[in-house]
């Protein structure tokens, strides 16, 4: 009798451990947490959004304020001009570069390559309406990755 009483008393708690412990995968599976891979992805999609919608709050989101970028414009067909840019010229540019809607659309293409993505240090290619941006990007000691380097060129010929 003692014993059907432990055993009962014992089923009805690995049942509540088990029921806790389904409960508690459920949530994790719920909670996402955000691989480095995809806060890349993220900061290189707040750079092209910000140009493409005019929002350069998402450049201060995304750029360090240490920039560097360099460009390569096709102007004419057969020859680039050499063009550099701060960071505040970027943040600058994003607040005025398609406020009406005329140099991007939602089908202004914004695909991105991310070559590799380190502890501190990650590399990828943004192809967008302007052309290629070949990026750097470093990650902070809070965890945020930014984009530090840009360099850039009008689409190929």
């Amino acid at each position: 009798m003692i014993y059907s009483n432990i055993s009962s008393h014992l089923k009805t708690i690995l049942f509540g451990l088990c029921f806790l412990l389904f409960t508690l995968i459920i949530f994790v599976q719920g909670t996402t947490i955000q691989t480095d891979r995809e806060l890349v992805q993220s900061a290189i999609e707040d750079y092209v959004l910000a140009l493409y919608n005019a929002e350069p709050e998402r450049i201060e989101r995304s750029v360090d304020t240490t920039l560097h970028k360099i460009g390569y414009y096709d102007y004419d067909g057969q020859s680039y001009y050499h063009v550099p840019m701060t960071y505040q010229q970027l943040y600058d540019l994003s607040a005025t570069w398609n406020i009406n809607g005329d140099q991007a659309n939602t089908d202004s293409p914004k695909k991105i390559d991310i070559y590799e993505v380190n502890d501190k240090t990650a590399s990828a290619k943004l192809t967008a309406q302007w052309g290629i941006d070949f990026m750097h990007l470093s990650k902070s000691e809070t965890g945020k990755w930014k984009i530090m380097n840009i360099m850039w060129q009008s689409a190929p010929r």
